[in-house]
């Protein structure tokens, strides 16, 4: 057994303030799991853009209270640096395992540092906390959540006082600070000192989301409606009671909070099974539902799915951002439309058309709530922000409105959401996409492939010749430097890149078909489809994947 990694477990043990941990990291210690224990202490979590994000256990590689208490009070030191001492730090959480324990060690941290902190009253979603900290003028946010993660992770998103995610250099000179916090003794947790917010502020909240709706819009579409064992029903449902459509009709089996997420493989709509429960719902229903929306655990995603023939399909996130533009469009909307590089260039489409701004940015909503003058942003991960004056980040509750409020318009004219993809597919051409993502255990094996991308090029995909190759670590006129790389190709785009938040190679296709006409888009659609899966062929191939 190598004696500095049982020191190294036995210095942390002592500092560990959680029971539970504390009994977890003994036991290990005591059997001397050596594989185990340096899991656990090869390193720390890396605090970076995402904030943190990984698997709840004991040690420095794990979420524990040790390490959100090392994070706080990196986050203090940082705020007290840029001059807020007496700031005001706005935390939210949602109802995963250990949630509302780190978000009282966070507060406890910012009274301890002479900061001011508030703490919402309950689980809520992560777009309430977004929203606070503009509404309570805090110059932080923190949102104790791991979105759509397996049940045994947990993170640490952290926001400052515009309402946007951090972005560099702030998440640098935090993870200085975070690095600089020699033990867990020097940092100061008075017991008292924060305030619990009432409800006002989700009040407040809830006020806003009207605001997103048309004056006298239909309101006719019945939905089925999941929270994916989060926190979103309970502000989704009085949102549309608000509204004014009719009540969302729950899968009951997901509505309620539940850390385990017994239902789904993994808690994110995107995921093969995850959205099985909400389809039965809708086919047993006897009224027959117009939609079925679906929140991710921490409610900031929204998914859609229609009736397509005799059953039910999920719109990629690509289809609701486009649908929302032309909605937006459609009601006179002024502003810059938004979406990072990897969603679909229909948006694009979409906003020159209607002479309107339109700006691609890096991955990820920190940098999409940036764009200057943004009216509208998207990302194909079924993020949307539709009301950035109230909350600068992706919000599932305000999107779930304005989707149900489209469909309801077209409903009154015996239309349905696929009708209007239609009519855009044959005004701007059919944009097609799909994704080709591999979840892997060795992250050694993405690097591997990035590398083998970068040293043996492919110069075709699907016989189409790529026209021009792009290394964005390299940075371009408008964006950052980034993990990625980009293909431009002849009627097509593939952009492959390393996921920022779980163990993934993410790559991303579209292919732009011409329509002439209504008639055409039957063999528009197979040509895409045959297009797109090879070029997934042609892409594992050229990164050994």
């Amino acid at each position: 057994m190598h004696e500095t990694l049982i020191a190294q477990a036995q210095a942390w043990l002592t500092e560990d303030p959680d029971p539970d941990t504390r009994t977890e990291l003994a036991r290990l210690i005591e059997a001397k799991d050596e594989t185990e224990l340096a899991a656990r202490f090869s390193g720390t979590l890396q605090f970076g853009t995402a904030g943190l994000r990984g698997e709840l256990g004991a040690g420095p590689m794990r979420m524990n209270r040790s390490v959100v208490i090392r994070a706080a009070a990196g986050l203090a030191a940082y705020l007290k640096k840029q001059g807020h001492d007496n700031g005001l730090v706005v935390i939210g959480y949602d109802a995963r395992h250990k949630s509302h324990d780190f978000a009282q060690d966070t507060a406890a941290v910012m009274i301890g540092a002479g900061l001011r902190a508030a703490v919402l009253p309950r689980p809520l979603p992560t777009p309430v906390l977004a929203f606070a900290i503009r509404h309570l003028g805090a110059v932080a946010g923190v949102e104790v959540t791991a979105s759509h993660n397996p049940p045994r992770d947990n993170g640490y998103k952290v926001y400052l006082g515009d309402g946007s995610q951090i972005v560099p250099p702030a998440d640098i000179d935090i993870a200085a600070e975070i690095a600089a916090v020699p033990s867990l003794t020097t940092v100061p947790r008075p017991t008292e000192g924060w305030d619990i917010l009432d409800d006002s502020v989700l009040d407040a909240y809830l006020a806003r989301t009207d605001a997103v709706l048309a004056e006298g819009s239909p309101r006719t579409a019945r939905t089925v409606y999941t929270a994916m064992h989060g926190v979103g029903k309970d502000v989704l449902l009085a949102a549309f009671a608000r509204a004014g459509f009719p009540e969302p009709v729950l899968v009951a089996e997901q509505a309620e909070p539940d850390p385990e997420f017994p239902t789904v493989a993994f808690p994110n709509p995107e995921e093969p099974g995850a959205m099985d429960l909400a389809f039965a719902t809708a086919r047993a229903g006897e009224t027959a539902p117009d939609l079925i929306i679906a929140n991710d655990p921490d409610a900031d995603r929204c998914a859609v799915a229609v009736q397509d023939g005799a059953d039910w399909r999920m719109l990629r996130g690509d289809e609701v951002g486009a649908l929302l533009a032309a909605h937006l469009v459609r009601r006179g909307a002024t502003g810059t439309f938004a979406e990072s590089i990897v969603s679909s260039s229909l948006l694009g489409r979409i906003a020159e058309k209607a002479g309107l701004p339109h700006v691609e940015t890096l991955t990820g909503f920190k940098w999409i709530a940036r764009a200057e003058g943004l009216r509208f942003g998207y990302e194909e991960a079924l993020g949307y922000c539709v009301d950035p004056d109230g909350v600068r980040d992706k919000d599932g509750i305000t999107a779930a409105l304005l989707i149900t409020e489209l469909a309801s318009g077209l409903k009154e004219e015996g239309r349905t959401l696929l009708d209007l993809l239609d009519d855009l597919a044959v005004e701007h051409g059919l944009h097609a996409t799909d994704q080709l993502s591999v979840r892997v255990e060795d992250l050694s094996l993405i690097a591997a492939a990035m590398r083998r991308l970068r040293e043996q090029p492919p110069t075709e995909l699907a016989g189409l010749p790529i026209t021009r190759t792009e290394d964005l670590t390299q940075g371009t006129a408008e964006l950052p430097p980034t993990d990625g790389l980009r293909y431009t190709l002849d009627g097509a785009r593939v952009i492959v890149r390393p996921s920022g938040t779980e163990p993934k190679l993410k790559c991303y296709l579209e292919v732009v078909v011409p329509v002439g006409s209504h008639d055409g888009l039957p063999a528009a659609r197979a040509k895409a489809t045959a297009l797109l899966e090879s070029i997934k062929h042609d892409l594992s191939a050229a990164a050994g994947i």
